[in-house]
């Protein structure tokens, strides 16, 4: 079962969220030690995948406003 002690993905940082999911994958790919384990990592990875996607999304759109105010500018 999912740790309780692990923090809501919601209010991890782009770089946190990429290093659990990083120790995620390496501990399902090591075989988690039950299959109520590997759900449970699973789950929590698909979460951590969204959050990291969410944060990529957001640093996307704020670099195209960038780039659209700087050719504004030109």
């Amino acid at each position: 079962m999912a740790q309780t002690s692990a923090p809501d993905v919601a209010d991890l940082s782009y770089e946190q969220a990429r290093d659990e999911l990083i120790g995620v994958v390496t501990e399902l790919e090591q075989g988690a030690s039950t299959l109520e384990r590997s759900l449970a990592l699973w789950e929590r990875g698909e979460a951590l995948a969204g959050r990291c996607e969410e944060w990529l999304l957001g640093a996307k759109e704020r670099l195209e406003k960038a780039r659209r105010g700087s050719e504004a500018d030109a």
